[in-house]
């Protein structure tokens, strides 16, 4: 399989042959080989792509471009998972104290009272 036989969008299996800060280098036969960048490499935040892969691992990837000039071939490990779920965030429970302009923070204690009161009658 050479580069004219590769098409954007195509699910292959790829060996890792080098890794970089940057991204990873996939061997997707003896004569294409593309990048990995540490963006496609999965879900989320990559630090170091070590933590991922490792030279010779078989992985599957998808092509997701083809540079025709240059004839780069960019991958991705990412976009053959299936994203995570997202929960949805939880409600926080906030308590709203409001304060006039002419009241400064003397007055705090002087509410303090009413507040715990306030608390207590909710329970």
């Amino acid at each position: 399989m050479n580069k004219q036989h590769l098409e954007v969008g195509q699910v292959l299996e790829g060996k890792v042959t080098g890794i970089q800060p940057y991204g990873a280098f996939v061997a997707i036969n003896n004569k294409v080989q593309g990048l990995v960048h540490i963006s496609e490499i999965t879900y989320g935040y990559v630090k170091d792509i070590n933590d991922y892969l490792s030279v010779d691992d078989k992985i599957k990837v998808k092509i997701i471009d083809i540079d025709e000039d240059s004839g780069k071939v960019s991958l991705s490990i990412r976009a053959t998972e299936k994203p995570p779920i997202k929960h949805p965030k939880q409600k926080r429970h906030t308590m709203t104290f409001y304060q006039s302009e002419n009241e400064g923070f003397n007055t705090l204690k002087a509410k303090l009272q009413d507040w715990i009161k306030q608390t207590e009658n909710r329970k």
